[in-house]
């Protein structure tokens, strides 16, 4: 069993397992496999525990993973709940520099309820302690903001390609 910490305002804690996941994360060692590395946790907030807890934890050889982690990525956004995002995410500039950055990301979508919205918004403070170190800290509200180039471009305006498929005028 996990336990919890940094009760914020909104009365949520988050659960160890996230602390444990984002620093497995975060902390990748040389030796560790490429198909091991964990690229996606999402979380959600247990209503009946008052916690953020981890909903899914996604490694590179996962099914869902395997060809494109952008696509799984795109996919674990739910038309009408909220979620928070851990993404891994792999990119190539123009420079022709490969980079790995950590993304963390609110999907507070306009379908979701007025009083969801306002708990995921409010426990966020709780959640940011605990994701030191993240690069990118994105909120997003539209499935259109997460298509491929809408998403490069909040990371960096010259990105080649990511997740090894091409950006749209780039030739691989």
């Amino acid at each position: 069993m996990f336990l919890c910490f940094l009760k914020q305002s909104s009365g949520v804690t988050v659960c160890e397992e996230v602390k444990t996941l984002f620093h497995k994360m975060k902390v990748v060692k040389n030796e560790d496999a490429e198909e091991d590395r964990i690229r996606l946790v999402t979380c959600v907030i247990d209503d009946v525990n008052g916690e953020i807890k981890v909903e899914k934890c996604l490694q590179q050889k996962c099914d869902e993973c395997k060809d494109d982690v952008f696509k799984c990525f795109q996919n674990l956004m739910p038309e009408d709940h909220c979620r928070y995002i851990l993404y891994d995410c792999h990119f190539e500039t123009e420079e022709c520099c490969k980079k790995e950055e950590l993304v963390f990301l609110l999907w507070a979508p306009d379908s979701a309820t007025i009083k969801e919205k306002m708990q995921y918004a409010s426990s966020k403070e709780a959640i940011d302690k605990v994701i030191k170190g993240v690069k990118h800290r994105l909120q997003l509200h539209d499935k259109a903001d997460i298509n491929k180039e809408e998403f490069a471009k909040n990371l960096t305006d010259k990105i080649k390609s990511l997740e090894g498929h091409a950006m749209r005028g780039h030739a691989h």
